[in-house]
C-alpha cells in the first residue's frame, strides 16, 4: 500500500500564492506518476497536474496553465504544487494522487492512490 499525505493549504487571498506538498510513504513506486486533483462543492473531482518519475510526462490543466508549476523529488517520494496568482475560482480541497504508470492521465478514475486532501480557500 501506499500513503499520501498533503499540507500546505490554507487561507489566501486573490493573487497569491501557495505552495502544496505531498510526502508518498509505504511501498512506493520510483516509476509512478504523482499528481494533484481537486475538488469544490458541488463540482466533481477535477485534474490539475500531473508529471512522471522521469518528469518526460508533464500535464496541466488549461485552467491553471501558466499559474501553477508541479514538481517532484524523487529522493524523498514527493511532489510539490506550487500555485501563484491564485485565483477564487481555485478554492476547493486538492489531493495528492499517484498512478502506476509511465505517463500523465487526466481521468480520477484511472489513478491509484489518494490522499485525504488539503483544503485551498481563496478570498476575493
Amino acid at each position: 500500500q501506499v500513503q499520501l499525505v498533503e499540507s500546505g493549504g490554507g487561507l489566501v487571498q486573490a493573487g497569491g500564492s501557495l505552495r502544496l506538498s505531498c510526502a508518498a510513504s509505504g511501498r512506493t513506486f520510483s516509476w509512478s506518476v504523482m499528481g494533484w486533483f481537486r475538488q469544490a462543492p458541488g463540482k466533481e473531482r477535477e485534474f490539475v497536474a500531473g508529471k512522471s518519475w522521469s518528469g518526460t510526462s508533464t500535464a496541466y490543466a488549461d485552467s491553471v496553465k501558466g499559474r501553477f508549476t508541479i514538481s517532484r523529488d524523487n529522493a524523498k517520494n514527493a511532489v510539490y504544487l506550487q500555485m501563484n496568482s491564485l485565483k477564487p475560482e481555485d478554492t476547493a480541497l486538492y489531493y495528492c494522487a499517484a498512478d502506476r504508470a509511465y505517463s500523465v492521465n487526466s481521468d480520477s478514475s484511472r489513478w491509484d492512490y489518494w490522499g485525504q486532501g488539503t483544503q485551498v480557500t481563496v478570498s476575493s
